[in-house]
């Protein structure tokens, strides 16, 4: 005992060390990575303000402005009315456009009249003097630029990271820096940097406040968006963010300061937050901020952009405020996957951002968060390795709920009082796992004689029978019960004269051969094995399970086990074994079924008159000349087969008469030929059972010529020969007692 519990002591050290090596980030574990950042999600979600925010509006391209105004993009001249109106109309604070207009408007058609005017028109004076009066009127980015001159708007861009991408867009000019970064702190800050951008006109971002890029390289490997960077670097000057620049433009443009923890006596260097002013913002080393998110989407007042440009928008939601101008029209294509929905407008990301920002209520992972796991990794990992194998059960399972309540109970805390994200997900993983290894090792070493138990019961049920069976117990029970089965009996022809003709060693190996391949089959059709009674097969479908398939899963074993003997019968030529060739009989009905036997031996087994009458029709097999036979009451319940129909017979121990039947095969397919040849038959089977001998005996005899194989033609012509000379009489029935079993 001592021993096993130094091993599990051990073998749990093992795994308090896996996770310490995790959290050291000696050795990477992406499930931990995703398990975290579910843990995140699930305190976000819980902790939602989900309260709408009114300093920041969104100005929606939605789907009514892109019906009323046209598709887009929109002529500039159009954007340009929308920006006076949003200042002079609505007197709104700062305007932020989460669109980047790279390409130069060319809606209005000035084209086609530089074109006239340098070409086929240079010389008419009227065309001229129209086109100097127009040209101005038409020149659409130089009208949308006048717009934003001297207001406080901020026009988004996009950096690119790849050469790839770099290629394909390098496209217009960046706004100005907010500042340099040297080259030693280029080398131990680890922000964004980029080789490329996709920006706006020169002639639209001279005119603007300010510029900020609204990509995200922080995007989490399952593509939500957790952080966003509000700093990014190209070509040694940084950048800020939409959502930076808009709150900069709000605050009367306050310098930005990194704020750097750096220890140069121990090397330890790490970004802590940025500074806007009197606002401090924590961050992580790339300077991406936890986005703070309300809510779903519609945690900000929407307004339509058909509405300010109409002139028909609430003056009292816009004045003062900052605005946001994004979409949510779908094909856009603006919409982003967060933990907060799965389809979340990218837009409102940055107003997420800028609202936390301004309530300074932004979450923070601080870097002593890794000291922090790690002495709680340490802390409930010895004292659950050393303390669980000493206790029972109960008290292991109080142990682990306390740790659990504990972690859940400190991180929460942290969370709600000082925004702080600590770490929740390995903490419990590591609690639950230690619990569960030491749960488990008891279990299995005490179960080892249970699953040998299993083992051998599986020999008698199929191993899915058993799964089923552990899986569902409230359906299982062992005590007698009344229910509708199929059984099944084989039987080897001649077994007497090939037990008699081999030595004792070679009839094992034979019926080992034998009995091993029919015993799959019938487990593959979720048939149970009864016994063997020496070359026999007791088997039945329907317990200890419920099976409503029953009967054509035993039909199925049958036909199975008589295809699977001929494969086997070049194998036992090859060892000088007697062919083998057996009678299957099948029989579906109410049976009784359970464990019985006696104070000594006990065997689950079923029993009643169904179960007989399928013994009996597997000795009939031999008199009809066929390998397979099966009642009436199988024939009902699998329609789907074709059947040759053998006789109406009373068997021994039985008064009242049966069909019998010999399944052919499923109906499609069967050929047309066979089909016709059993409706033949069929109907000489009626002229037979009506003492028309005469219209029998030449159908029967016409199908023996055809079918020379068939013995159950022959046994007709014989019967029909008998009754010519022995008249069974007007009260005959047309059923054949059988005497013998």
């Amino acid at each position: 005992m001592q021993l096993q519990r130094i091993i599990r002591i051990g073998l749990s050290l093992i795994i308090v060390a896996v996770f310490v090596l995790y959290t050291a980030d000696k050795v990477p574990v992406p499930l931990f990575d995703r398990l975290e950042n579910l843990s995140y999600d699930f305190r976000l979600r819980l902790t939602l303000p989900d309260t709408v925010d009114e300093k920041i509006v969104i100005l929606d391209i939605d789907e009514r402005s892109l019906a009323d105004v046209g598709r887009w993009p929109w002529p500039r001249d159009v954007l340009a009315r929308i920006v006076d109106k949003l200042f002079d109309q609505y007197g709104v604070k700062a305007v932020g456009f989460d669109i980047v207009f790279a390409e130069r408007d060319e809606s209005s058609g000035l084209n086609v009249l530089n074109q006239l005017a340098q070409g086929p028109l240079r010389e008419d004076g009227a065309f001229l003097k129209q086109y100097r009066q127009l040209r101005p009127q038409l020149e659409n980015d130089r009208i949308f630029a006048e717009s934003l001159a001297d207001r406080r708007v901020v026009l988004g861009f996009a950096f690119l990271r790849t050469y790839e991408e770099a290629e394909a867009n390098r496209i217009g000019t960046l706004p100005e820096a907010v500042g340099d970064i040297e080259q030693y702190w280029t080398d131990r800050i680890p922000l964004f940097e980029n080789i490329d951008y996709t920006a706006n006109l020169q002639i639209l971002q001279q005119a603007a406040h300010a510029g900020g890029f609204f990509d995200n390289p922080s995007v989490d490997e399952d593509g939500l968006f957790r952080r966003v960077p509000l700093l990014q670097v190209y070509g040694g000057r940084l950048y800020q963010s939409l959502a930076m620049a808009m709150v900069r433009a709000g605050q009367e443009e306050p310098d930005i300061t990194i704020e750097v923890w750096d220890d140069p006596r121990s090397g330890y260097y790490a970004v802590e937050g940025v500074r806007i002013g009197d606002y401090s913002i924590p961050v992580d080393g790339t300077s991406a901020i936890l986005v703070p998110y309300r809510g779903t989407r519609k945690h900000f007042p929407y307004v339509s952009m058909v509405d300010v440009l109409k002139g028909t928008a609430d003056a009292n939601v816009l004045r003062g405020r900052l605005v946001l101008v994004g979409t949510t029209a779908a094909g856009l294509l603006d919409l982003r996957s967060t933990p907060v929905e799965e389809v979340f407008p990218g837009v409102e990301v940055h107003a997420n951002i800028i609202s936390g920002i301004l309530e300074q209520r932004i979450k923070h992972r601080p870097q002593y968060a890794v000291g922090f796991e790690l002495v709680v990794e340490l802390l409930v990992g010895l004292v659950m390795s050393f303390l669980l194998p000493f206790i029972s059960p109960l008290l292991t399972l109080l142990v682990t709920v306390l740790a659990f309540g504990g972690i859940i109970g400190i991180t929460m805390f942290a969370w709600v009082t000082w925004d702080l994200v600590l770490p929740m997900a390995a903490l419990l993983l590591l609690t639950l796992s230690v619990f569960v290894f030491h749960m488990s090792y008891g279990f299995f070493v005490e179960s080892r004689g249970k699953r040998q138990l299993a083992h051998l019961f599986g020999q008698y049920v199929p191993p899915e029978l058993v799964d089923e069976m552990s899986q569902h117990p409230q359906e299982v029970t062992l005590e007698g019960q009344s229910r509708e089965m199929t059984v099944l009996f084989s039987d080897v022809r001649g077994f007497t004269n090939i037990s008699e003709g081999l030595e004792p060693k070679e009839l094992t190996q034979l019926m080992n051969a034998f009995l091993t391949p029919m015993t799959q089959i019938i487990h593959k059709h979720r048939g149970t094995i009864d016994k063997y009674m020496g070359d026999a097969i007791m088997a039945f479908w329907g317990a200890p399970l419920d099976d409503p398939m029953h009967a054509r899963n035993a039909l199925l074993a049958a036909f199975e086990m008589n295809g699977r003997l001929k494969e086997l019968q070049p194998e036992f030529a090859r060892k000088n074994w007697p062919e083998i060739r057996i009678g299957i009989g099948l029989n579906t009905g109410v049976m009784n079924v359970g464990n019985m036997g006696s104070e000594f031996r006990m065997a689950y087994t079923c029993l009643g008159d169904a179960v007989n009458l399928g013994s009996r029709l597997e000795g009939l097999t031999k008199q009809y000349g066929v390998t397979l036979i099966v009642s009436e009451a199988t024939k009902h319940a699998v329609p789907e087969f074709e059947y040759r129909e053998l006789d109406v017979v009373r068997v021994k121990g039985k008064d009242r008469p049966v069909k019998i039947y010999e399944p052919i095969g499923q109906i499609e397919n069967v050929a047309k030929p066979v089909r016709s040849e059993l409706r033949r038959f069929h109907k000489a089977l009626e002229a037979f059972r009506q003492q028309q001998w005469d219209a029998a005996e030449r159908e029967i005899f016409s199908l023996s010529q055809e079918n020379k194989i068939c013995a159950v033609y022959g046994l007709y012509l014989d019967r029909i020969m008998h009754y010519r000379n022995n008249p069974p009489g007007v009260e005959w029935d047309g059923v054949f007692t059988h005497e013998t079993k």
